[in-house]
């Protein structure tokens, strides 16, 4: 995926280990982590991870501190909501991928390319098809129902990489048809 996604901060919910601070033993105890990100789709849509040998890409092209961090705390086996925005009245989620690379250098960022150098490199991980949704769940259904107030989504609706608590994930899962 090439893009540059637009993304903002949000804290991290209390199901996701700070990577500095964490034993190995805790980080396997808890597994795994759930995400949603999102991708437009004229840059990369379900249909076309679909396509990809494996039906695996690389989620690159973030440039947002805290989505950057988001993508490191990332585990192999996290699994993600795969959401297509900024399409007219269809953005909404569209289907499942899994986590199936731990981060490592963003190759597509360019130095200079943005207003300032990151003190840290941009990263990417690698993401799997699991599930095309028969039907997206769209985003005016999903604010319907107040289980879901607290999502990010609905918090800071820019973010483009964003945790999942797991109590979301379940409640949206039921939400497929």
């Amino acid at each position: 995926m090439r893009s540059y996604l637009r993304l903002a901060s949000l804290n991290m919910s209390k199901r996701s280990l700070d990577t500095k601070t964490s034993s190995p033993a805790k980080k396997a105890s808890i597994a795994p982590n759930y995400w949603l990100m999102k991708s437009e789709v004229d840059v990369l849509s379900i249909h076309d991870l679909q396509k990809k040998p494996n039906m695996t890409d690389e989620w690159d092209g973030v440039r947002n501190y805290q989505a950057r961090n988001f993508l490191k705390s990332m585990k192999i086996g996290d699994k993600a909501f795969f959401y297509h925005s900024n399409v007219k009245k269809s953005t909404g989620i569209v289907g499942i991928v899994t986590i199936t690379s731990e981060h490592y250098p963003d190759t597509t960022y360019k130095p200079g390319e943005g207003t300032r150098e990151p003190k840290e490199p941009w990263v990417s991980v690698d993401v799997t098809l699991n599930e095309i949704f028969k039907h997206p769940i769209l985003l005016d259904d999903l604010k319907k129902h107040t289980e879901l107030n607290n999502m990010a989504l609905f918090k800071q609706s820019r973010l483009s990489v964003q945790p999942v608590t797991s109590e979301e994930y379940d409640f949206i899962l039921g939400l497929r048809q």
